[in-house]
C-alpha cells in the first residue's frame, strides 16, 4: 500500500536548497550503502527477474528488469515508479501482471536507484530522449508503458514527445498529468522533501497520502524513505500538459483515478482524460487513495487485460 502513496513524495523536492552537482548523485558513501541495503531487502518480495538489464543512453545507464509472463509474442508492459521509487514497488503488481504479458520494470534515470545518470536533465523532451534510448535496445517492436504518480506523467510525456515504441499507456493516478496538484499537498509536501528534516515527518506524509495507512516496517517504506534521505535530484519540475498536446496522442489511454487521492481533483482530472484524449478508458476507484497500486492490484490487472484484449 505504501509504494503507491510515497510515488508523489518529493515531487516539490526542488524547492529545497540544492547544491551544484547537474546530475542526479547519493550524497555520500554511506547514504548509498544504507540505500541500496534497502534496495536490496525490498527485492527480495520480487520474483526473481529473468534478466536484469544496464542500458546506456546519452544521459546515462538506465536499469531494468524482465519478468517473463504470458503471451511473449504480445508487447509486453513496462512498468515506470513515481518519484523516489524504484523497480521494487512492484512486488504487489507482478503476480497478476506476468499473467497478462511479459514485464520491465524500469528505475527512472535521476532517481534513487540502480540507474547511474551521468548527464543533465534539464526539459521534459529530455526525459523523453532517455527513456526512448532505453525502450529501443528492447528487442520487442513495441510497448505498453505502465506507470503510477510521475510515472504516468513520464510515459504521457515520452508519448507526447516521441511515440515511435508506444502501443498504448496505462496510467494510475499520474500526477501532474491531468489536473493540478492542489496546494495544501503542495505544502505538506515541502517539509518531506527535505532530507535533513526528520524521517517521521516523511513517513507522516507517505501515511496522508496513503489514506492514513501505516507505513513503517514495509520494506519499500524503508527503500523509499532512504532514498529521499540520501539522493539529491536533479529533474526539472513536472509541468502539467496542455489540451493541444493530450489531443494530439493517438494511442489508447487507460487512465485508472484514486477517487481520495491527494495528488489531484480525481473528478477533474477524469474529465481532462475524457474531454483530450482521442481514445481513453477512464476508471474511477472510489475508495483508493494515492496507494492505488497496491491497494487494488487484482482489480487493476482485470482493467488492464479488458484494455490489452480490447487493443489487439
Amino acid at each position: 500500500m505504501f509504494a503507491g502513496a510515497t510515488v508523489s513524495l518529493g515531487l516539490l523536492a526542488w524547492l529545497a536548497l540544492r547544491d551544484t552537482s547537474p546530475v542526479g548523485h547519493f550524497t555520500s558513501a554511506d547514504g548509498r550503502d544504507r540505500f541500496f541495503a534497502a534496495y536490496e531487502r525490498a527485492m527480495r518480495d520480487l520474483p526473481t527477474p529473468d534478466a536484469t538489464l544496464d542500458v546506456r543512453t546519452d544521459y546515462g545507464v538506465v536499469r531494468m528488469y524482465r519478468f517473463d509472463g504470458a503471451n511473449p509474442a504480445e508487447p509486453p508492459l513496462v512498468l515506470l515508479p513515481g518519484r523516489s521509487s524504484s523497480s521494487p514497488i512492484w512486488g504487489t503488481n507482478l503476480p497478476s501482471l506476468r499473467k497478462l504479458r511479459t514485464v520491465y520494470t524500469v528505475d527512472l534515470l535521476g532517481e534513487p536507484g540502480a540507474s547511474i545518470q551521468d548527464r543533465p536533465i534539464d526539459s521534459d523532451r529530455d526525459q523523453a530522449r532517455w527513456l526512448h534510448q532505453a525502450l529501443a535496445r528492447l528487442p520487442e517492436p513495441k510497448v505498453y508503458l505502465f506507470g503510477v504518480s510521475i510515472g504516468g506523467w513520464t510515459a504521457t510525456n515520452l508519448a507526447i514527445h516521441q511515440p515511435e515504441k508506444i502501443a498504448g499507456v496505462i496510467a494510475l493516478d499520474p500526477a501532474m498529468t491531468f489536473a493540478p496538484m492542489p496546494i495544501k499537498t503542495i505544502l505538506r509536501s515541502i517539509p518531506a522533501s527535505v532530507r535533513w528534516f526528520p524521517k517521521s515527518w516523511r513517513d507522516d506524509f507517505a501515511s496522508w497520502t496513503a489514506g492514513g495507512a501505516p507505513v513503517d516496517d514495509l520494506a519499500v517504506a524503508d527503500l523509499i524513505e532512504s532514498g529521499m534521505q540520501h539522493y539529491a535530484l536533479k529533474l526539472p519540475a513536472p509541468k502539467q500538459f496542455d489540451d493541444d498536446r493530450l489531443r494530439s496522442l493517438p494511442m489508447p489511454f487507460l487512465v485508472i483515478l484514486a477517487g481520495r487521492s491527494v495528488i489531484h481533483d480525481a473528478a477533474a482530472a477524469a474529465r481532462q482524460a475524457e474531454a483530450t484524449l482521442r481514445d481513453a478508458t477512464v476508471r474511477v476507484y472510489d475508495q483508493a487513495s494515492h496507494a492505488i497500486n497496491g491497494e487494488y492490484p487484482n482489480e487493476i490487472a482485470a482493467d488492464t487485460a479488458a484494455f490489452l484484449d480490447a487493443h489487439r
